[in-house]
C-alpha cells in the first residue's frame, strides 16, 4: 500500500521515541486511551508508522509554552518521519493536511513543533496534475525566453482609481515591463471596483498588444468569497487577461483549487501571512511543505521572496525556496519563482551568483515606481541590471561601469 510521508522537526519534554509514537497515534486511529474497536488487525491497516528518528541536541528551556514538565529538565529536539497509508485520507487535500497537522501544535507532549517536509506518492499525480502553466506556460503567454520576466506592483497599493491605474500601466507596458499586479490589498474596493479596473486596464494592454505584439501580463487580484472569485475569473478570461492573483493563505487550499482548475489562467500564488506559518522556528510549516501542498493546488507562480530582502527571510532561505520550486513533484510544472520584498535591480547580480537560474519572476514595486526618473526608467535599469548580472558583472561593478545603474543604486543602494 502507498503512503504519504512527513518530516518534522520536533522539540519534547519526553523521550524523543515516546513522543513521536503519541503523534503517530494522535494523527491516525489512537487517542490517549486504549478504546474498543482499536483492534491489531484495525492498527495494522490503518495507523501511521515512525519510519525513522534522528536525535538532536537538548535546551534547558523550552522553546513554546504550555508543554508538561520534562522530568530532568531536559527537552530534547530531534528530525522525525511518520507515514500513514493513503487508505486514511485518499484524494482528499483538507483532510491530507489534517493528518499531517491537525491538532498536532496543541499537544502538550511537544514544546516545539514544525513540518519540514512532504513524500507525496507518485499516485497522486493523477487527481492532482499540478500547475497547468508553470514555468513554460507562463515564458509562452508573456514572450520572455533567456531571462527573467521583470514584473512590478501598482503603486500606490490601494488608493487609486481604474483609470489613474491604466494611466500607470500605459508608462509601463511602453517601457518594456512583461508582467504587473495588483497588490494583496486591493481587490474590489469601492474606489476601484474590480470590473472598472479590468476593463481599464486590459483596454491598455489589448492595443499595446495589438500595436507591438507584446501582451503583458497582468495578475488581478481576485481574493475575495469563492463565488465572487470565479466571477471575477471570467471577467479576466472575457476581457483578455492571461493571469490572475489569489491571497493563498486568505482563500485557503480548497478555494486555490477550485479557481486553478478552471485551467485557463495562471495563478499567481501571494503568500502574505508566510511569517505566521514559519517565521517561529520552533512552530509552523517549512517552505518545502507548503510548497508541495500549493502545487497540488495547482498554483503556477509562487512567492518567495528575495536576497536582501525586507522581510526577515535569510538570503539562505530564498535560495533553498527557489531551488524547491525547481525540484520535479509528480511529473507536473514548475512553479515560477517569483522574488519580490524589497527588490530592486541592484540585488540581481547576488541572485543569479546565488540561483544560476533565470526562471524567475523579478519583482519590484518601489524599486520601479520611486525611480528618479520614473517607472519607464526603472523598468529599464531593472532589464539592464540583469543583464549584467548574467555577464557577471558584480553590483560594484555595475554601479562604476554603467551610468543607467550608477543613478539605480543613487536612488535604492544608498537605502541603508
Amino acid at each position: 500500500m502507498e503512503r504519504l510521508f512527513a518530516t518534522y522537526q520536533i522539540e519534547t519534554p519526553l523521550e524523543v521515541a515516546e513522543a513521536a509514537a503519541m503523534l503517530a497515534g494522535e494523527q491516525s486511529c489512537g487517542t490517549f486511551i486504549k478504546i474498543p474497536g482499536e483492534t491489531d488487525a484495525l492498527k495494522e491497516r490503518f495507523a501511521a508508522r515512525v519510519e525513522s528518528i534522528t536525535e538532536q541536541e537538548s535546551v534547558t528551556e523550552p522553546s513554546l509554552p504550555g508543554g508538561k514538565p520534562s522530568p530532568d529538565g531536559r527537552f530534547r529536539r530531534a528530525e522525525i518521519v511518520v507515514s500513514w497509508p493513503l487508505e486514511n485520507f485518499g484524494a482528499n487535500l483538507p483532510t491530507l493536511v489534517s493528518t499531517v497537522q491537525g491538532n498536532l501544535y496543541e499537544l502538550r507532549q511537544f514544546t516545539g513543533l514544525k513540518l519540514v517536509d512532504l513524500k507525496i506518492p507518485p499516485c497522486f499525480a493523477e487527481p492532482f496534475p499540478g500547475p497547468r502553466f508553470g514555468v513554460p506556460g507562463c515564458r509562452e503567454l508573456t514572450g520572455v525566453e533567456g531571462r527573467p520576466l521583470i514584473g512590478t506592483i501598482i503603486k500606490p497599493s490601494v488608493g487609486l482609481t481604474p483609470d489613474e491605474t491604466a494611466t500607470l500601466v500605459e508608462t509601463l507596458v511602453q517601457a518594456g515591463i512583461d508582467f504587473i499586479k495588483d497588490d494583496e490589498l486591493m481587490a474590489n474596493p469601492p474606489h476601484s471596483p474590480f470590473a472598472a479596473r479590468v476593463e481599464a486596464v486590459m483596454r491598455v494592454i489589448n492595443t499595446h498588444a495589438d500595436r507591438t505584439g507584446k501582451k503583458v501580463m497582468f495578475a488581478f487580484n481576485i481574493t475575495d468569497e469563492l463565488e465572487a472569485m470565479q466571477r471575477h475569473y471570467d471577467r479576466v478570461v472575457a476581457a483578455g487577461g492571461t493571469c490572475v492573483m489569489v491571497s493563498l493563505n486568505s482563500v485557503g487550499l480548497v478555494a486555490g483549487k477550485v479557481i486553478a482548475d478552471r485551467g485557463q489562467l495562471p495563478i499567481h500564488g501571494h503568500r502574505n501571512g508566510w511569517g505566521m506559518l514559519n517565521r517561529e522556528p520552533a512552530i509552523g510549516i517549512e517552505f518545502p511543505a507548503y510548497n508541495k501542498l500549493w502545487r497540488l493546488a495547482g498554483v503556477d507562480q509562487m512567492h518567495v521572496n528575495g536576497i536582501d530582502n525586507k522581510f526577515w527571510e535569510s538570503d539562505d532561505a530564498v535560495v533553498r525556496s527557489i531551488d524547491d520550486c525547481q525540484e520535479p513533484f509528480l511529473n507536473g510544472a514548475c512553479p515560477l519563482p517569483v522574488v519580490s520584498s524589497g527588490q530592486w535591480g541592484g540585488q540581481a547580480p547576488e541572485t543569479w551568483r546565488r540561483t544560476q537560474t533565470v526562471d524567475l519572476l523579478y519583482q519590484a514595486g518601489g524599486g520601479i515606481a520611486a525611480h528618479p526618473d520614473g517607472p519607464a526608467a526603472g523598468v529599464k535599469a531593472l532589464q539592464r541590471w540583469w543583464e549584467v548580472a548574467v555577464d557577471g558583472w558584480s553590483m560594484e561593478e555595475a554601479v562604476s561601469r554603467d551610468a543607467l545603474l550608477e543613478r539605480s543604486w543613487e536612488t535604492f543602494g544608498k537605502k541603508g
